[in-house]
């Protein structure tokens, strides 16, 4: 696995055990994604970035006729996750890839996804465009792209946001100020009927997705 996978092992192999604890009182937004999914009956949801397995479990309980799928660079994180299911009665497909350049088939046995989601994941992936982009082709016709993660703190103190952003860079988490314009971008490609890009919580988060025809 790549040096990136490796440096995201010795970063969380500890915080493992506390992520979920800690994290939930400023991954905002990702519950409401969660409860905004609606994958067909019996559709298949993947995630990318799947970290402590903390969100399948939420879909499994939102969503209980899902397939379920998540993808993550870190084996550390990943059996967190396959534990953390286990022990919820979520059932799951978990494997280790690269979100830039993993193919679904040979990992999952399918090509495409009803529901493809990425959680406070973009901001931590060096060539995030190179995972947008193939989340983006993960998704199935009729399917739909969801993303969440930390927005450019446009409305909040300026003291806040350098804070803020100091604080998330020795974690290795970058927010994308571009990823309105990457995410626009993949519409033809794509041939998306819908992109959306929306600032949560006054530039806190941005929530932003795209819908296939």
């Amino acid at each position: 696995m790549s040096s990136h996978g490796a440096l995201i092992d010795r970063v969380y192999r500890g915080q493992r055990h506390i992520y979920d604890a800690t994290r939930k009182y400023y991954l905002l937004g990702r519950d409401a994604l969660i409860a905004d999914l609606a994958p067909p009956a019996g559709g298949s949801v993947l995630e990318i970035g799947c970290g402590t397995g903390r969100n399948l479990i939420a879909v499994g309980r939102a969503w209980p006729e899902a397939e379920l799928f998540g993808i993550d660079i870190s084996a550390a994180m990943l059996e967190k996750a396959d534990a953390s299911l286990e022990k919820a009665g979520i059932a799951a497909s978990l494997v280790r890839g690269d979100a830039c350049d993993f193919d679904p088939v040979a990992l999952f046995g399918r090509p495409t996804f009803d529901r493809v989601f990425i959680s406070y994941a973009l901001s931590m992936i060096p060539d995030w465009r190179a995972a947008l982009a193939q989340a983006a082709r993960c998704v199935a016709p009729g399917g739909r792209l969801e993303i969440v993660d930390f927005g450019q703190q446009d409305e909040l103190p300026g003291l806040w946001r350098r804070l803020l952003f100091g604080w998330l860079s020795h974690f290795h988490v970058a927010p994308r100020a571009d990823l309105p314009i990457a995410i626009a971008s993949l519409a033809g490609e794509a041939d998306a009927a819908r992109v959306s890009c929306d600032r949560l919580y006054r530039g806190y988060a941005i929530r932003a997705g795209l819908a296939r025809r």
